[in-house]
């Protein structure tokens, strides 16, 4: 029941090969791509120290779907075609969901914010991947579709399709797709509003490679070109340094559980949404979103005032 391939290590060449094409099409001024050379080896090596945490996690997040999958509910043919087309939306909906956790529970967003700490956005941002995901359980969400009888070979083949598919989402070179398919697939304008750190664009875009599952639980925001995307976190990192991106949001987490004094606190800290403090007095991304629309409202209510010649 192991998977026959894998879509990630296969697609290795095809990431080297388009990171260089997009850094000398920027170089030539071609394209557009801006690259800063510590922030790029700091992508780099996270995706390849989160080659090696997998490796170590690997075996029982695998053992364990093997397990749900012993005890599954139906027998899903690997060979059949519509159990493909069945799993591509199947999986698809639970990266979404996966996504969006990640981002609304600080617990979780602890292991994913490093895919975010860069103020850059290019193809290796793309390679700037979790160590710590496998601890964090989100594979969790996964097993569902195990235990309704996808072999759990099967689900890592398509989880690897989708991670590949994301790969060449991350990047500016690429404005926009025909109107049909930015409207149904995540694009790299999609998900460029996913990597903003305006407040307008926070929370937005958890797509895997459907857009649809945004659209359709209301998580979707266009990119608008009168106000380009910042890339980053609301708090940006002050260096490259390599473990500072990948733990300094569950050492957050170790200082303020430290200074806990309540359970309330505690499941505060742990699992409400990134920047949520006891007394309300830090941003989260809904405090920020809120005082962004308020401005906006008053920039139109003070529009509406003005005298018409």
């Amino acid at each position: 029941m192991k998977p026959a391939f894998d879509p990630v290590q296969m697609a290795i060449p095809f990431f080297v090969i388009a990171i260089v094409l997009e850094i000398l099409l920027a170089r030539f001024g071609k394209a557009r791509a801006n690259y800063e050379p510590r922030d790029a080896a700091t992508s780099l090596m996270m995706g390849l120290g989160s080659t090696i945490a997998g490796l170590v996690t690997g075996g029982a997040v695998f053992a364990a779907s093997l397990w749900v999958w012993e005890h599954r509910l139906f027998t899903i043919p690997m060979t059949a075609v519509w159990a493909w087309v069945v799993l591509f939306f199947a999986e698809d909906l639970t990266y979404y969901w996966f996504h969006r956790l990640s981002h609304e529970r600080r617990f979780w967003w602890a292991s994913h914010v490093n895919h975010h700490s860069s103020t850059h956005y290019n193809l290796t941002t793309a390679l700037r991947q979790t160590w710590t995901g496998g601890v964090a359980g989100t594979w969790l969400l996964w097993l569902p579709l195990s235990l309704l009888g996808f072999p759990p070979a099967m689900v890592a083949i398509q989880k690897g399709i989708s991670l590949v598919y994301q790969f060449w989402i991350h990047t500016e070179a690429v404005r926009r797709m025909p109107a049909w398919f930015e409207a149904v697939f995540n694009t790299p304008s999609h998900h460029r509003v996913h990597h903003a750190r305006n407040a307008r664009y926070l929370d937005a875009n958890y797509a895997g490679i459907l857009i649809i599952w945004d659209r359709v639980f209301g998580t979707f925001i266009p990119e608008d070109d009168a106000e380009p995307c910042r890339y980053g976190i609301v708090r940006n990192l002050p260096n490259f340094n390599l473990f500072t991106n990948v733990f300094h949001e569950w050492i957050g987490i170790g200082k303020d559980l430290a200074g806990s004094r309540s359970p309330r606190e505690v499941l505060g800290y742990l699992f409400g949404p990134p920047g949520w403090s006891p007394d309300g007095s830090r941003e989260t991304s809904h405090t920020l979103k809120a005082r962004w629309r308020a401005r906006e409202e008053g920039k139109g209510e003070a529009n509406s005032t003005l005298p018409h010649p």
